[in-house]
């Protein structure tokens, strides 16, 4: 039985977004996440409580956006292809095993 190699390397359109996404710092998704929180809890005092649910749902999409922001600095591109987990694959080799 041969088994092949998988490779899980990044593509092309990947390596894009990753390149200008880890220009950005990190704590402005954080700002932006407490900002919309901030401008959702103003609307909602003036009692535009649908355009304060809108705004307020924001948060969470900014929150992740910087946590793939962070993942993209600390791996991106798998971590330039060295990334073990980049790299795992069974063996190449037949190998039998009997019991």
């Amino acid at each position: 039985m041969a088994i092949t190699k998988n490779d899980h390397s990044e593509g092309r359109v990947a390596k894009a977004i990753e390149n200008q996404t880890s220009k950005l710092p990190s704590d402005i998704f954080l700002w932006a996440a407490l900002g919309s929180m901030g401008v959702s809890a103003t609307l909602k005092c003036f009692g535009k409580s649908h355009t304060a649910l809108f705004v307020g749902q924001w948060a969470a999409p900014f929150l992740l956006l910087g946590l793939y922001n962070k993942i993209v600095k600390l791996e991106g591109h798998d971590a330039q292809d060295n990334h073990p987990m980049s790299r795992y694959a069974e063996p190449d080799t037949d190998t039998d095993i009997t019991v």
